[in-house]
């Protein structure tokens, strides 16, 4: 049994698009492209490196696949370049590794080395592959396909990086179709830039109480039954 691992960078609300500079993704006029750049600094690196250091094949939906296809296959790998920079080599060279599994209905327009489609059923192939042997499937980006997974229930763990400034608008980590779900936090800790580093795993379902009276006054029923 593979698990389903969410990796994101959210804003305070819930932001996640184009985290990483001004044309990666400026769908609906989204003015804040980059908005990580000056938050990021040695304890987020580190966490991203431990995260890409295990074993994982990464789960994409197509427009992050065409982001990433753009340009992590063309990162200078050869260390005498007066281009190379090992950060980005190490991911470049795990990305380029692993299997890419992609929601697309251009299967045949993957032209990424161990690029596969999930098909034409998406929650299928997730399934087909989460059943099966192999690395954990590691999502980054892909907004819309996180709706599909979260709202059938398909989400193992959330690693998330949640960055101290609020964007007010654009594709977020979680949309109205996301089911209830509870989570349990496993690994916590904050970089200096004021970034917090939270990893969840899934637990159970949602589990409610009360803090109320258990005798409420007359206020508080009058209150109740001017809601329904």
């Amino acid at each position: 049994m593979r698990k389903l691992i969410v990796g994101a960078m959210i804003s305070l609300d819930g932001v996640m698009l184009a985290p990483g500079g001004p044309e990666e993704d400026p769908t609906g006029g989204f003015k804040y492209g980059g908005w990580v750049f000056n938050y990021f600094d040695d304890a987020l690196g580190q966490e991203i490196s431990d995260s890409f250091s295990e074993q994982f094949d990464l789960l994409l939906g197509r427009k992050t696949y065409d982001i990433f296809a753009a340009h992590w296959p063309h990162v200078e790998l050869d260390r005498a370049a007066g281009t190379f920079d090992e950060g980005n080599a190490f991911i470049a060279e795990r990305f380029n590794a692993v299997t890419k599994y992609v929601a697309t209905h251009r299967p045949d327009s993957l032209d990424w080395v161990n690029s596969e489609s999930l098909g034409n059923d998406v929650v299928a192939g997730v399934r087909a592959l989460k059943k099966g042997d192999g690395p954990a499937l590691l999502t980054q980006g892909s907004t819309e396909l996180l709706q599909t997974l979260f709202r059938h229930d398909l989400v193992d763990e959330l690693r998330l990086l949640v960055f101290p400034l609020v964007l007010g608008r654009g594709k977020r980590l979680f949309g109205d179709g996301a089911i209830p779900a509870g989570f349990r936090l496993t690994r916590s800790s904050a970089s200096q830039s004021g970034a917090l580093i939270a990893r969840y795993e899934r637990d159970g379902e949602v589990r409610s109480g009360s803090f109320a009276a258990e005798q409420p006054s007359e206020a508080e029923l009058e209150r109740r039954r001017n809601l329904k």
